[in-house]
């Protein structure tokens, strides 16, 4: 299974920037057993049906891009420099795993002071990232990365614009709830409270579940032969209640549908080999590619992914590439709207 299998053609002007408005106004390409279907997340009433279940992922999305200064002392004196710090994952104890710029010239020792009295010593350094140790942790971090931080938006939005203050908002579920994500669940981006007590009202159920969705989700795969892809980590975590809410929908017949890939993988990395879900809670670096034999999972609502992407893949093994690669062709020819701030599908393999 080789990489370009994984490419498509797209056109830049289709990268959204922005989301619109109101969320749920997006567009959405369903693509199911009868074909494809052009419609809008405000039509999910109609396509969902009483008793099925969406798997909600909770994580809130941290400030966690800084700039700052960086302090060291050379044979002419005292040097300053700025610095720019994206916040990977926490790697212990007021610790943390960065991408900086620039990278090269960070030296071990170095101090780095941020905005809202934030400061950081380089506890470590490697060719693609540092380890960084803060004067602060849990609530007063928290407190001070919202003064210092700012949304850390894509990499394909932030070569087009910096992020503002209306990204706070924009880049934030309506259910976010638990820190610790440094890139949001996007498909999740397309809901509001109307539109869950909509679903609600008709019987359709939802179950929050945790995947702090980190850096790594826009790495990019480097091997030709994508089964010899290593996936970065995330941590999760699939409550005794929520697994028991999915094995209560699965045995009454209703469909289990993931709110994203994030959610996607975790549930599928909590769920036994015969489909009962389980209270799980650690760290997931499941790779799903076509081949891979989905245990709990029935359908899937997400947005349009990068070429070459882990996340393509994902979405080709629960439809089909061929299928796949028809709906992104279609999804280009139409205008949909690309990537986080994009617009999205509702995946339906035969049988769901």
């Amino acid at each position: 299974m080789k990489l370009d299998d994984f490419d498509f053609d797209l056109p830049e002007d289709l990268i959204a920037t922005r989301p619109v408005r109101p969320r749920p106004a997006a567009r959405m390409l369903v693509v199911g057993p009868q074909g494809m279907q052009d419609l809008h997340v405000s039509d999910l009433p109609k396509l969902l049906r009483r008793g099925d279940r969406l798997i909600l992922n909770n994580t809130r999305v941290i400030p966690a891009r800084l700039t700052g200064l960086r302090h060291r002392t050379s044979a002419q004196g005292p040097v300053s420099a700025k610095i720019e710090v994206t916040l990977m994952e926490p790697n212990g104890a007021g610790a943390w795993r960065a991408l900086a710029k620039p990278l090269r010239k960070v030296s071990v020792g170095e101090e780095v002071v941020f905005a809202g009295g934030l400061i950081a010593c380089v506890l470590a350094k490697t060719e693609t990232d540092l380890t960084l140790v803060f004067n602060a942790e849990g609530a007063a971090f928290d407190a001070a990365l919202l003064v210092a931080g700012t949304m850390p938006l894509p990499p394909y939005i932030a070569a087009k614009r910096p992020p503002d203050a209306q990204d706070n908002e924009d880049y934030q579920t309506v259910f976010a709830r638990t820190p610790g994500a440094v890139a949001a669940p996007t498909a999740s981006l397309h809901f509001d409270t109307d539109l869950l007590e909509q679903l609600r009202a008709m019987g359709v159920d939802s179950s929050e579940v945790t995947l702090h969705v980190g850096a790594g989700t826009f790495l990019p795969v480097k091997v030709e032969d994508v089964t010899n892809h290593k996936m970065h980590a995330e941590w999760g975590e699939v409550t005794a209640e929520a697994a028991a809410e999915i094995n209560a929908t699965r045995a009454a017949g209703g469909r289990i549908i993931p709110v994203g890939t994030t959610a996607l993988r975790l549930i599928e990395s909590a769920a036994r080999t015969d489909g009962v879900m389980q209270e799980w809670r650690g760290e997931t670096d499941i790779f799903i590619y076509p081949g891979y034999q989905f245990k709990v999972t029935d359908a899937l609502m997400t947005n349009f992914h990068l070429p070459k992407s882990t996340l393509l893949m994902l979405v080709s093994a629960l439809m089909g590439q061929d299928r796949m690669r028809t709906a992104y062709s279609h999804a280009v020819a139409e205008k949909y709207r690309f990537f986080s701030y994009g617009d999205a599908s509702l995946l339906l393999p035969r049988g769901a």
